[in-house]
C-alpha cells in the first residue's frame, strides 16, 4: 500500500512538471519593437504604426486607426504586432529652443528581434519600412 501511494505521488509529480514547460503561443504576426533615445530625458512627439492597414488609401483615410501619437519622455520603447512588418514606421521630433542644443532624436525599428532601421537628427527622427 505504501509503494502504490509513493508511484502515485512520483507519477503526480512528473505530469506537473511537464506541464509547467507548455511554450506560449506564437504572436499573431512579427514582433515590432519601437525605440527612441536622445541626449537628454525630454519629451518628444512620437507617432507610430501600431497594425497593418490593407494599404496605403486605407491608412491615408483613417491614420488614427492604424497608429498612435503622443508626447513621451525619452529613453522610450513600446511594440506592436504587425501582420506586415513592412508597414512600421515611427516619427519623433521635439521644438527646437534658441537657448537649448539640439536633443540628437533617435529612433529605432526592430523585426523578430533584429535591428531592421535606425536613424537620428538634430531635433525630428524618422524611421520606416518598406510600405511607405
Amino acid at each position: 500500500m505504501v509503494g502504490a501511494a509513493f508511484v502515485l505521488a512520483a507519477s503526480s509529480i512528473a505530469v506537473s512538471q511537464g506541464t509547467a514547460v507548455a511554450q506560449p503561443p506564437a504572436p499573431a504576426g512579427p514582433n515590432v519593437k519601437y525605440v527612441v533615445t536622445a541626449d537628454a530625458p525630454l519629451s518628444f512627439d512620437i507617432n507610430y504604426v501600431t497594425s497593418s492597414p490593407a494599404d496605403l488609401q486605407a491608412f491615408n483615410a483613417d491614420a488614427s486607426a492604424y497608429s498612435t501619437r503622443g508626447s513621451f519622455v525619452v529613453p522610450w520603447e513600446t511594440t506592436a504586432t504587425l501582420a506586415d512588418p513592412q508597414w512600421a514606421y515611427i516619427s519623433v521630433a521635439r521644438a527646437g529652443h534658441a537657448m537649448e542644443a539640439p536633443p540628437n532624436a533617435h529612433c529605432e525599428i526592430w523585426v523578430d528581434g533584429q535591428l531592421a532601421v535606425q536613424n537620428t537628427g538634430p531635433t525630428t527622427a524618422f524611421c520606416q519600412l518598406g510600405q511607405w
